[in-house]
């Protein structure tokens, strides 16, 4: 090495390597305190910020933004009873189909990235391809609610908590069979809030045959509800 290298000035760092370099190692005349509240509101901030994101995306005015979501499903479920009842008490769309726990949610949110990269890529942007999908995007519901012993729907209906005897005749045999069988309430409520696509009940059937090996609910308390409305009342 010659004595012009030796006194050559090492070339100094580019912007991203200094802000680096002094994040781990800040000057030592920042006493610890300091450090330690900055990274506390830092923390509140970052926090704060993520579930206030979380909040945003999980509304129903978020969910219909999209065209694909306002222009189809969108007005199929403003026709059902989740949407306006006499009792007032709304289920939205984030009610249906994103979990209230908050692990369970975070989860969602990230499988639910799939649905925006779907959006970009115009999978479902007319109503001529989102028809062609229905029954695609119905398989995919049900099995997530399937999965979760439709979790979403027991946050408002349990069967633990039904009256049976104030129920109708029909549906207070269903459901009492229903819990005991372990069944779940997508069994037999495909379609309650969106519209059923073509050979939903095929399709209904062949999934849950996949997944627990069992016949649907509706097939499963057929006979049983047609003889509990055919015996007469016990007096």
């Amino acid at each position: 090495m010659t004595a012009q290298e030796k006194t050559r000035p090492e070339a100094r760092p580019g912007f991203i390597r200094r802000l680096w370099n002094w994040f781990w190692r800040p000057a030592p005349t920042i006493a610890l305190g300091t450090l330690l509240s900055s990274g506390v509101v830092a923390g509140i901030i970052l926090w704060g910020g993520f579930n206030w994101a979380m909040e945003m995306t999980n509304t129903e005015t978020f969910c219909i933004s999209c065209h694909e979501m306002k222009d189809n499903v969108y007005g199929e479920y403003r026709a059902t009873a989740h949407y306006t009842n006499g009792s007032g008490v709304r289920a939205s769309c984030p009610d249906c189909h994103v979990p209230k726990e908050w692990g369970h949610k975070v989860v969602r949110k990230i499988y639910a990235s799939k649905e925006l990269y779907h959006h970009f890529l115009g999978s479902v942007s007319t109503p001529e391809k989102f028809e062609a999908k229905r029954l695609k995007l119905a398989t995919n519901e049900w099995a997530r609610m399937k999965r979760t012993d439709s979790r979403e729907c027991r946050n408002c209906h349990d069967f633990n908590f039904m009256d049976y005897a104030s129920q109708e005749p029909r549906a207070s045999t269903i459901h009492q069979a229903a819990l005991t069988a372990g069944q779940t309430c997508i069994d037999c409520h495909q379609g309650i809030a969106h519209r059923l696509p073509p050979n939903a009940d095929e399709a209904y059937r062949q999934l849950a045959d996949s997944m627990d090996g069992s016949k649907s609910l509706a097939d499963y308390l057929g006979n049983i509800a047609t003889k509990a409305l055919a015996s007469p009342p016990a007096q």
